[in-house]
């Protein structure tokens, strides 16, 4: 087991595992420490020392000289130390050399535990530190296996591990393809691989298109963000440092071939190249294109915007089961609402209704709220004094009757739509009661019907007519 070219085998276990040379040889000395304490008991001193000349590693004994032997695995006499250093006085420690051959198999067996271990520790530090400063790159790797839905990567030094969580729904992998992903993020842990990856975080997209397109790694193009629907459907927005430069046209590619590459290592997913812009109401109108948008309004105070869109875009905005709005709104940031313009225009009479119907408001002061841009009675009573004293017309006590008005209105709404509301679902639920009693009406039994006399035999009624016929 511990032969003179150990420099060899740990100089190829050091290129294999990435270990740096001197742990492998500090976890050798180790092992061979705990291989002969096993062997000579734990008082004993020893010491183990690589010889980098011969490749070997020498275990020395050490002993304290004395005048008289009490433990002899502990002390030397002065005579024997005499023989090892005739220089040597009492009190002095003097190692001897051990032959290794003669620890025996349990003290070899506990070397090798040491060894193992040691290797185990240095290897995660060693992919610890190799991979921590990489998280957020694209890597390279070949299916290994797949343990519980969880894919396992060979990554040429290590392994890495795919959760079922980070992989692209319906995408299926075989041991030896070849699969390319975001290192997601980097683990210090000894149970199974420390490296997690991922192909569904939005900077995998990112990362893809940098490696497509030479304008984003120059720094010409700038990528301002990506949102994704893993498998189905990615928006991704860029913007330009040179006005001579598009950076859609960029992403894009002659005849889409840049961005039908990033497709393809998607596996079909469907790419929205948007432009930036630092206005956030036209970002988020070139965010949710190809639709139309008729307005914008803003609500800064609780990050949201109101989207108004021709009735025959309304489905276009919104996308299928809602995709194309949301991922605008992951995108931008902005909480979107959006609505047709019949919807809108119906929700603006409606408001406009309750404007004139609060008492001290006509159709004059109502389009002079409209105008500051308060739309409804609930609006009116949420509004302040100092914001009402600025339209023409209204004083402070004004102001204040105004908004009392309008509260008392906004309650009294409310009140009368939750008891039509109340009234409504009583009906419904007395015509479903009617229904269903309908339904368990059992129909009336039919007589039963009288069997046929069967030929050959006489019934009673037959033989009295019989008789007085005779």
């Amino acid at each position: 087991m511990f032969i003179a070219d150990i420099k060899r085998v740990v100089e190829q276990v050091s290129r294999d595992k990435g270990i740096d040379v001197e742990i492998l040889i500090r976890a050798l000395e180790e092992a061979l420490r705990s291989a002969a304490r096993k062997k000579f008991g734990s008082k004993v001193d020893i010491e183990a020392q690589y010889s980098p000349d011969t490749g070997e590693i020498e275990v020395f004994q050490f002993k304290e000289v004395v005048a008289e032997v009490t433990e002899p695995d502990l002390q030397i006499s002065m005579d024997e130390g005499r023989k090892l250093d005739p220089e040597c006085e009492v009190g002095d420690s003097l190692g001897t050399k051990m032959d290794t051959s003669t620890f025996g198999r349990i003290a070899a067996q506990s070397a090798k535990q040491v060894i193992i271990q040691k290797m185990k520790d240095a290897e995660r530090d060693a992919v610890y530190s190799s991979y921590i400063d990489r998280k957020g790159e694209v890597i390279n790797g070949i299916v290994q296996r797949v343990d519980r839905g969880n894919i396992i990567v060979n990554l040429g030094t290590t392994e890495a591990i795919l959760p079922t969580r980070e992989q692209i729904p319906r995408e299926n992998y075989r041991r030896g393809d070849r699969i390319r992903a975001l290192i997601f993020d980097v683990l210090y842990d000894t149970r199974g691989p420390q490296i997690v990856l991922s192909r569904t975080h939005p900077e995998l997209l990112i990362n893809l298109f940098k490696t497509e397109v030479p304008e984003i790694s120059e720094g010409i193009v700038e990528v301002k963000g990506a949102a994704r629907e893993p498998g189905s459907r990615a928006k991704f927005a860029v913007s330009s440092h040179d006005s001579d430069i598009d950076p859609v046209g960029a992403c894009v590619g002659m005849k889409g071939s840049r961005v039908q590459n990033v497709v393809q290592e998607l596996r079909g997913e469907k790419i929205d190249i948007i432009t930036w812009h630092v206005d956030a109401a036209k970002y988020v109108c070139n965010a949710l294109a190809p639709a139309e948008i008729s307005r914008v309004i803003i609500d800064e105070e609780n990050n949201a915007m109101e989207v108004i869109v021709p009735d025959e875009f309304l489905s276009v905005a919104i996308g299928k089961r809602g995709q194309n709005v949301r991922l605008a709104s992951k995108l931008t940031g902005w909480h979107l609402d959006v609505n047709s313009e019949s919807k809108y225009d119906e929700m603006m009479k409606i408001g406009y209704e309750s404007l004139v119907n609060v008492p001290g408001v006509g159709e004059g002061l109502a389009d002079a709220f409209f105008e500051k841009g308060i739309y409804s009675a609930e609006e009116l009573a949420d509004s302040t004094v100092e914001e009402l004293v600025e339209i023409r017309g209204i004083g402070q006590e004004k102001a204040v009757a105004l908004i009392e008005n309008a509260r008392t209105y906004a309650i009294e709404a409310a009140e009368a739509a939750e008891a039509r509301r109340l009234e409504d679902a009583a009906r419904a639920a007395e015509e479903a009661a009617a229904v269903q009693a309908e339904d368990e009406v059992v129909p009336a039994e039919a007589p039963a019907e009288t069997p046929a006399d069967e030929p050959g035999e006489e019934t009673a009624s037959d033989a009295e007519t019989s008789e007085e016929a005779q």
